[in-house]
């Protein structure tokens, strides 16, 4: 689209007083000081442009409730931003952004922020002043940290933080009260602070590919979670614990190092999807039989030698994997395909 185009298309939606804006994938490499005419927008997308720079003259138009700068080329934001009281929505994922003004913590009415797939190796404190967050993406950017003013953050329900180099969470992340998804994946997490198991609204964490050895017992006050997710870990136990979480549906503990499992993750009564493949498992606890509405159970890639009897006793499984357990006879490999 040239400039002048563009001009023409700002002049009508000026004089009709448009409150919505689309200039998606108009292969806008800049914007005209113009846009500032357009008072009255409320919702503008800017994605899927070439846009290297924000003119001042946006944050004039200050009834914005939504803005999406989304898969464009910014390397930075002005400072002037902070004149988008109103913002509730503000998408900026696939830019190029290495840091963020501190003028940002005055979006105060911003909702959610997703941040994805930038360049951010650290994030201002001021950031944990937007209290009314309740989603923030910063998935696949390059944090090696978390502010301990992230605990401002009371009203968070989603926090993505999955492909980036994060070793350790601050133990404030537990005045996270109000949080129900959290996405850990793919960082250099070695262990987990105590403190995160006061989550006790989380319903779902995601935690695979870290470098995680063991699990606090602490976990087992997370009784609202639904699912875990430890994939591609170096687990080598689990706690004993890990029964208390009752509402559990779904644990996927591919590729760790467990040569058992507790008798007591057999009460997870709630449970349906089980994923047990690439360990180092040689048997199975006979107390199997009492995840009564398991549906799918990989144990494939282990070192099973037999099976408990009991585990025919599991009515709704359909899904059972065996596959690659070197020990394990003829007799049970061909069982594993009889209906269940």
């Amino acid at each position: 689209m040239t400039n002048e185009e563009l001009l023409q298309i700002i002049e009508r939606a000026a004089s009709e007083k448009a409150t919505v804006l689309s200039l998606h994938n108009k292969r806008l490499s800049s914007l005209p000081p113009e846009i500032c005419q357009l008072s009255n927008l409320t919702t503008l997308d800017l994605s899927l442009n070439q846009l290297c720079s924000l003119p001042p003259e946006i944050c004039q138009l200050s009834n914005l409730t939504e803005l999406d700068l989304s898969l464009n080329q910014l390397c930075s934001l002005p400072p002037e931003i902070n004149q988008l009281s109103n913002l509730t929505t503000l998408s900026l994922r696939y830019n190029q952004l290495c840091s963020l003004p501190p003028e940002i913590n005055q979006l105060s009415n911003l909702t959610t922020l997703s941040l994805r797939y930038n360049q951010l190796c650290s994030l201002p404190p001021e950031i944990c002043q937007l209290s009314n967050l309740t989603t923030l993406s910063l998935s696949e950017n390059q944090l090696y940290s978390l502010p301990p003013e992230i605990c401002q953050l009371s009203n968070l329900t989603e926090l993505y933080l999955s492909d980036n180099q994060l070793c350790s969470l601050p133990p404030e992340i537990c005045q996270l009260s109000n949080l129900t998804y959290l996405w850990l994946d793919n960082n250099q997490l070695c262990s987990l602070p105590p403190e995160i198991c006061q989550l006790s609204n989380l319903t779902e964490l995601y935690l695979c590919d870290n470098q995680l050895c063991s699990l606090p017992p602490e976990i087992s006050h997370l009784s609202n979670l639904t699912r875990l997710y430890l994939c591609d870990n170096q687990l080598c136990s689990l706690p004993p614990e890990i029964s208390h979480l009752s509402n559990l549906t779904e644990l996927y503990l591919s590729e760790n190092q467990l040569c058992s499992l507790p008798p007591e993750i057999c009460q997870l009564s709630n449970l349906t999807y089980l994923w047990l493949d690439n360990n180092q498992l040689c048997s199975l606890p006979p107390e199997i039989s009492q995840l009564s509405y398991l549906t799918e159970l990989d144990l494939s890639h282990n070192q099973l030698s037999s099976l408990p009897l009991e585990i025919s006793e599991l009515p709704y499984l359909f899904d059972l994997d065996l596959s690659h357990n070197p020990q394990l006879s003829s007799q049970f490999l061909s069982w594993e395909r009889r209906p269940f």
